[in-house]
């Protein structure tokens, strides 16, 4: 058979892929677009993102139910039907789906499903359901993302011990659950397991939960999973785990002391590998390192002059906004519309209760480079609007230059701070200052007004809390 050809191959159909995908159709390349799974969307669309949060805004509504009693409204306890509740958010994936495929064909993307193997530097091998292919380029994206750990001494070969991916399809509420690892995956999936009945204890190896998030934004997090879930055991470890019975038995160590237990279901969640692995990359010149992460610089560029790596397969944080930002430049610097990579400002989100966001420099990172800062807080409890729906557990906070004045890091914890944080982006990329944000008249009374009066704080008059004048 003749090979296809043309002039970007993306493999890889995720949030990174679909993106620089369309992106490059839109400038008038000719795209194929690569995708071994049947239904476009990636991991982030079909099994980590867009599922975790509908699932996420079910649980909340759970306790939002069991939190207005103190209002003097009053709930009858839930009835959970799990095949609706599946099919709810399986409804939300399959539209998302389709919809990427509609916008694939509008722009003349072709997209082609099936696995993709490097024969060389410039052809693709794809084996289809229909057969063989190939495919040469001019240029390769490489979008194929990551997957979830499951470290050898974790894997029974038992499906009561899931990994994000088994534990998002909720097939059962366990009793008993036991999340192993207590970063971002983990906190978020036994905040849905502890809203839907589940007995929830977290083993933890580091001395805190959420790394990367500050303390005190963590605290709330902290302070919402001992209420709710049945244990959070930090500096602790899985020393064994085996199957007993419709049971999986675990031995941990805590406090130096090892205690065996029964659980019904297991969650591993101590973090993602690359999907590096056949992919025929040994055949080009671009190179992995040490964990399988492919090696770029700044321009999305691996050592192969006609590959380019963007998103969880490229290393760095594994976030969807993170690799869409990295399709754009990879497109850019392949058309030509751009010649270098601006660093972006990428925010960071956890969807626990409360939610937890930051971007730019964050305290602890400014502590450890020796970096002089002040940091100015703000609050909930001083929040007209989060006391209307009983929700004064938040904090803003910024990061500034003492010199400049400069903003460099924003961090909020508290309901909604996902959606509060792009203005933490928008400062730190447009240069703003403290006195820029307390300028800026927010409206009454929201949540956004926190921000304001975090900028208030660092200069020692916001109104709605008393503040040392610098």
């Amino acid at each position: 058979m003749e090979p296809t050809k043309t002039e970007i191959v993306v493999v890889g159909a995720g949030p990174g892929g679909y993106a620089a995908a369309f992106y490059a159709a839109d400038l008038g390349k000719k795209v194929i677009l690569l995708e071994r799974d049947p239904k476009l969307g990636g991991v982030c669309l079909n099994r980590g993102c867009i599922p975790s949060k509908a699932l996420l805004y079910a649980a909340h509504t759970i306790t939002g139910a069991k939190e207005s009693a103190h209002r003097g409204i009053t709930f009858a306890a839930p009835q959970i039907e799990l095949d609706k509740l599946r099919a709810w958010k399986d409804s939300i994936i399959a539209k998302l789906s389709g919809g990427i495929t509609q916008l694939a064909s509008k722009r003349g993307v072709t997209v082609i499903h099936g696995r993709g193997y490097f024969e060389g530097s410039n052809t693709l091998r794809v084996e289809t359901e229909a057969g063989q292919q190939f495919i040469n380029y001019d240029q390769a994206i490489v979008a194929v993302g990551s997957k979830p750990a499951l470290p050898k001494a974790f894997d029974l070969g038992n499906p009561r011990v899931m990994t994000s991916t088994e534990a998002l399809e909720i097939e059962e509420i366990p009793e008993k659950l036991l999340v192993i690892g207590g970063g971002y995956i983990g906190m978020e999936l036994g905040t849905v397991y502890a809203a839907l009945g589940s007995k929830i204890t977290v083993i933890e190896a580091l001395d805190s939960i959420l790394l990367g998030a500050d303390p005190d934004l963590a605290r709330p997090v902290m302070a919402y999973a001992k209420k709710n879930f049945a244990e959070v055991r930090v500096k602790a470890k899985v020393l064994k785990m085996s199957t007993a019975g419709k049971q999986i038995k675990v031995i941990s160590e805590h406090e130096g002391q090892q205690k065996e237990e029964l659980y019904d279901r297991v969650l591993v969640s101590v973090g993602r590998v690359p999907n590096s692995e056949d992919l025929g990359l040994e055949n080009t010149q671009a190179k992995l390192d040490e964990k399988g992460f492919l090696l770029v610089n700044e321009k999305q560029q691996t050592s192969d002059p006609a590959i380019y790596a963007i998103g969880d397969i490229a290393g760095g944080v594994m976030l969807a906004h993170k690799a869409s930002r990295e399709a754009r430049t990879a497109v850019e610097i392949i058309t030509g519309e751009a010649t270098g990579a601006d660093k972006a400002i990428i925010p960071a989100v956890v969807f626990t209760d409360p939610e937890v966001a930051w971007c730019g420099l964050t305290e602890a990172e400014a502590k450890a480079k020796g970096i002089e800062v002040v940091v100015a807080k703000f609050p909930w409890g001083a929040s007209g609007r989060a006391l209307t729906f009983g929700r004064t557990d938040g904090l803003t906070k910024l990061i500034i230059d003492p010199a400049t004045e400069r903003v460099l890091g924003v961090g909020i914890v508290g309901h909604g701070a996902g959606e509060l944080i792009a203005e933490g982006v928008l400062a730190i990329e447009m240069g703003a200052t403290a006195k820029d944000l307390s300028l800026c008249v927010h409206p009454h009374p929201t949540l956004s007004e926190t921000l304001m009066e975090s900028a208030e704080v660092f200069y020692g008059h916001a109104t709605h809390v008393l503040a040392r004048k610098r």
